[in-house]
């Protein structure tokens, strides 16, 4: 008689991540023999290369739970590129998104199965409070204020990908065609039926952010640049505005020049007005220049987004998965 359960994908990037792989796998199980016996599960580690013993204890757990599995890049290719790349191994019906470091409670799936059997889709996790420091949730919270306000469609603060994600939508990331895909602007983009949990983030177990400030850098321009064009299009204004009021002061300039010959001393008239004139003309092809370069962009993203050097557990591995 054919399975009818319904499976459950727990999809878990990771790195560096050696004090937490046994806890979550426990804490996993724990929920799936109490509270939910009626799911079939798999648990699916996904490294990007860590430096630590992370990969020894992923291995270990893979020995003994062939319902666990484990993906290792064959080097460290990046939070979202690992991230994005994690749901391609997927085989449920849905899948929830976990991180290593264990902020974000595992205990909450249960509430997001209930959510996906109510119809919902897309079950993102929203911190509504973090255990993490003052200052850095301040900031984070401001650069949210800051995206929304900024990006063309309007996000959800306050998310990391924490959720769970119907089939449907797995489907959806499989076609996005980009080498380092945003997740959270994926997600605004093509979320559908969408319904957001609140929950308190806890503290990481890591001992210290895989995040210095180059990445958070990197991570906080990332989302600027994939969620919104106003910022290359804000370029294109400034440098329009600029441009004239530069070629209104080079007539201006000329105009003094030929009614008050005596106005500027010899040749700085003329040098003047070559400087504002050509400086106008600079920054509105700088702004068209910028225009061209965010189309270019957009088309020219074609290399592959992992590197796999192992994988345990898999019966079948997708080439689709293999290649992207």
């Amino acid at each position: 008689m054919e399975n009818s359960k319904k499976k459950i994908s727990v999809v878990i990037p990771c790195f560096n991540e050696e004090r937490t792989i046994e806890e979550i796998y426990v804490r996993l199980l724990n929920i799936f023999e109490r509270q939910l016996q009626g799911y079939d599960y798999e648990i699916i580690y996904v490294d990007d290369y860590s430096t630590d013993k992370t990969r020894d204890e992923i291995i270990r757990v893979c020995k003994k739970d062939l319902c666990v599995k484990a993906v290792f890049n064959a080097k460290n290719f990046g939070f979202h590129r690992n991230v994005f790349q994690s749901y391609q191994y997927a085989t449920g019906d849905c899948v929830f998104m976990m991180f290593g470091d264990l902020q974000d409670p595992p205990e909450m799936l249960p509430a997001f199965i209930t959510k996906w059997e109510e119809g919902y889709k897309c079950i993102v996790g929203q911190r509504e409070t973090s255990k993490e420091g003052r200052i850095k949730y301040s900031l984070r919270r401001l650069y949210y204020k800051i995206i929304n306000m900024l990006s063309d469609s309007s996000q959800i603060e306050m998310v990391d990908g924490f959720g769970l994600y119907d089939r449907a939508f797995v489907e959806v990331l499989k076609e996005i065609d980009d080498t380092a895909p945003f997740f959270k602007a994926v997600l605004n983009e093509y979320g559908m039926d969408m319904c957001v949990v609140k929950y308190q983030q806890e503290a990481t177990k890591r001992g210290k952010s895989n995040f210095n400030f180059w990445k958070n850098y990197d991570f906080a321009m990332h989302g600027l640049t994939s969620s919104t064009k106003l910022l290359m299009r804000l370029a294109t204004f400034v440098s329009v505005f600029v441009g004239i009021i530069c070629l209104g002061y080079t007539v201006y300039v000329f105009i003094r020049k030929l009614l008050f010959w005596d106005t500027y001393p010899l040749g700085s008239a003329s040098i003047m007005i070559g400087v504002f004139f050509l400086g106008s003309v600079q920054l509105f092809f700088i702004g068209i220049l910028g225009e061209y370069i965010l189309s270019i962009n957009e088309r020219v993203c074609r290399k592959p987004r992992i590197i796999v050097e192992k994988k345990i557990n898999f019966e079948e591995i997708s080439e689709d998965a293999e290649k992207k």
